[in-house]
């Protein structure tokens, strides 16, 4: 008992450092791009600690919904955490069939952030939930055609058994597959988290925004739940791609956590090199963006059952 307690506890406490830190690593390499030194990598970690200690200031035409939203996001963005492997260790939640409370976690949040919005009376806020839940089904196709695919090779319908310490992927037996589904996965990340080439999560044009016009009345601690959460799902989903990318083992853990740790600074900089050479997408081009994730694992599906 004690030592799932600990585990518990370790997963969380690396999840919630890494976490500003892959935010920090993206806007260094976007500074750079730029020709800027840019903020420092514990940037985001001075901005949560700014916006902890403030008051939040809600609206007269606000509900409870509207205050619950930031809890609950990051409240589900933690438990999602739990069944998510990093690096050597195996998910300290894993259940066979986790991926579907994987996918019930993101619904909640996304829930909850959407009726927030909604909440607010706010027509432009209203616009962009309404961007997020239309663009949401898309990339959830997606989502669950590459997890049948992992399910399909790993024999398994746990996560962990996907990705984790012990699965049994390698690009050796099933590289083609592994490597569609991993350009998938990518584009559903940058939609998921609403990066560019779908959503520019610096900009201040409400009718252009996505997910940031979804949170511009939240403010003080309600605001840093919603950027940390935010931060949360971004780093999860890179952990998610990055087994799949690098799916070497050596058996000594020291060595295996520096290679997922290093996996990830790599995604966190092709995330940042990406948003320096793209251009954000129109928004009625995104859906075909989301398709061709879709289309990409679809066919790594047929793959998949054809190296069967």
């Amino acid at each position: 008992m004690l030592m799932m307690v600990f585990d518990v506890c370790s997963h969380g406490l690396l999840v919630l450092v890494l976490a500003p830190l892959f935010v920090g690593v993206i806007a260094r390499v976007k500074a750079r791009f730029a020709g800027r030194t840019g903020p420092s990598l514990l940037q985001p970690f001075f901005d949560l600690r700014r916006l902890f200690f403030k008051n939040s200031v809600y609206s007269r035409t606000t509900t409870w919904v509207f205050r619950a939203a930031p809890l609950v996001v990051f409240a589900a963005m933690l438990a999602l955490s739990l069944l998510v492997p990093l690096g050597i260790s195996r998910a300290p939640a894993a259940f066979t069939g986790d991926i579907l409370w994987l996918a019930a976690m993101l619904g909640l949040a996304r829930f909850f952030m959407i009726t927030a919005a909604l909440d607010t009376g706010f027509s432009m806020e209203g616009m962009g939930a309404s961007r997020e839940a239309f663009f949401a089904c898309l990339g959830e196709l997606a989502l669950f055609m590459n997890f049948i695919t992992l399910a399909l090779l790993a024999h398994g319908f746990s996560l962990s058994g996907m990705i984790g310490v012990d699965a049994p992927l390698s690009w050796e037996h099933a590289g083609p597959a592994l490597l569609l589904v991993a350009a998938s996965l990518f584009i559903v990340l940058l939609a998921e988290n609403c990066r560019i080439p779908v959503d520019d999560p610096d900009t201040h044009l409400e009718l252009t925004m996505i997910h940031e016009v979804m949170i511009l009345e939240h403010s003080g601690i309600d605001l840093a739940y919603m950027l940390y959460g935010a931060a949360v799902k971004l780093l999860l989903f890179a952990a998610i791609l990055v087994p799949l990318v690098i799916p070497f083992r050596t058996g000594y853990p020291p060595v295996d956590m520096g290679i997922f740790l290093g996996g990830v600074t790599g995604m966190a900089v092709l995330v940042g090199v990406v948003e320096s050479v793209m251009a954000r997408l129109r928004l009625n081009r995104v859906r075909n963006f989301l398709l061709i994730a879709f289309v990409l694992a679809f066919f790594a599906f047929i793959v998949g059952l054809w190296r069967m």
